[in-house]
């Protein structure tokens, strides 16, 4: 048996099972989920229709690589969503669909890592669980970088000493942020870059919040168009992970990609052959169509958008929160203990929020997410209202 299951820590979601065991929320409230980041806006028609279209495919085996097509519509969307000259992305090597970013940010490592006693896994923290674990996986020990307040919840570069940075094989990074939304601006992106060519480690960003923000005009910059302008066209050491889970509405498509280095991608590849985990072709076809059309998206930052502005003046007497430069969390501090405040608006108001503790890791004695918890907009207009309101009136009587 691997012994290093063993160092993997429980889901933020266990956790929560166990906080909530033996409580009974109120019953004359209809349950209210803002725990989990998952859509609940329709999947658009079309993506629906094309699965249909195509289920002649499931008599043919896939391709580890994918469909020409599918890869050449991704390479269309990065060009435009990042500013890249057309024909800078090469579908051929530089794009290599997957079954959803979650399974390929913990499979990335286990290609890229390469087991040392003194290997180490960046990461931010709060962060993704599967960070930590294809890290502990990997045999690295993953190095938690604190996003807080203070360091505008990126994590701060400057504070990540040389010998650790000598140390560093990989760099997972999420913007915009989960949970806080927060942005990595251009120039970090590129600072983070120059560490990578100084120090000859890997970057994984993962952005699959990227097409989810407030400001239509500034949309979050990314990782390959910060490489094009500071002139690393290759994208070398620097691979993106996109999905259309968030972006279309259709986590249950499991559909994703990677994108970058080509010699990174090949290493992939390989891997990814001997691993089994090719994408069913009526999946393909849906996803070259749904890269390829992005009016569904805008229409659906404006669903986000009217959410925000109702939740967050219903909440803005009560917490210090703002809306988020990405993604669809609003990440409040707390009044009282998060776990605590979690467990009690379950019981009284039948709302689920998850404590930010569960996202976090303690470091250095400090745990930079606890006492605040996670939002997830995720539900329809009027039922975001309804748990806003409940939130609120829960927070009062603190």
């Amino acid at each position: 048996m691997n012994s290093d299951l063993d160092r993997l820590q429980p889901y933020p979601f266990e956790r929560l099972a166990a906080l909530f065991a033996g409580v009974e929320p109120a019953s004359d409230r209809q349950p209210v989920a803002f725990s989990i980041g998952e859509p609940k806006h329709p999947t658009p028609g079309f993506i629906r229709e094309t699965v249909l279209e195509h289920l002649h495919g499931l008599a043919n085996y896939p391709t580890t690589r994918g469909d020409a097509a599918l890869r050449e519509a991704i390479a269309g969307w990065l060009s435009r969503r990042f500013g890249l000259p057309a024909g800078r992305v090469d579908a051929e090597r530089q794009v290599l669909p997957v079954n959803g970013t979650r399974e390929a940010l913990f499979a990335f490592a286990q290609t890229v890592v390469e087991r040392a006693e003194d290997a180490l896994v960046l990461m931010p923290n709060p962060f993704y669980q599967i960070y930590e674990g294809a890290a502990l996986l990997a045999g690295a020990q993953p190095m938690y970088l604190d996003c807080t307040v203070d360091t505008g919840f990126l994590p701060d570069l400057d504070a990540v000493s040389a010998q650790s940075w000598q140390r560093c094989q990989l760099f997972y990074l999420c913007t915009p942020g989960n949970p806080s939304g927060a942005v990595a601006p251009e120039a970090w992106l590129q600072k983070l870059v120059g560490l990578a060519e100084r120090y000859d480690f890997v970057i994984a960003s993962d952005e699959c919040y990227s097409d989810i923000y407030l400001d239509e005009q500034a949309p979050p910059p990314g990782l390959l168009g910060a490489c094009e302008r500071m002139g690393n066209t290759a994208f070398e050491r620097c691979v993106v992970f996109h999905s259309l889970s968030k972006r279309s509405n259709a986590p249950g498509l499991r559909s994703g990609f990677v994108a970058g280095d080509a010699e990174l991608l090949a290493r992939f590849l390989r891997y990814r052959t001997y691993h089994g985990c090719s994408m069913p072709p009526p999946t393909q076809a849906a996803s070259a169509r749904a890269w390829s059309e992005d009016e569904h998206v805008r229409l659906n930052r404006d669903e986000y958008r009217a959410k925000f502005r109702a939740v967050l003046d219903i909440l803005g007497p009560v917490f210090d929160v703002g809306a988020p430069e990405g993604g669809f969390y609003l990440w409040p501090q707390t009044p009282i203990a998060d776990t605590d405040f979690a467990r009690g608006l379950y019981a009284r108001e039948n709302v689920v929020v998850l404590p930010g503790r569960y996202l976090s890791r303690v470091n250095a004695g400090t745990d930079p997410g606890a006492d605040r918890v996670r939002i997830a907009l995720v539900a329809p207009l009027d039922e975001c209202i309804e748990g806003a309101q409940r939130i609120r009136r829960y927070t009062e009587t603190l």
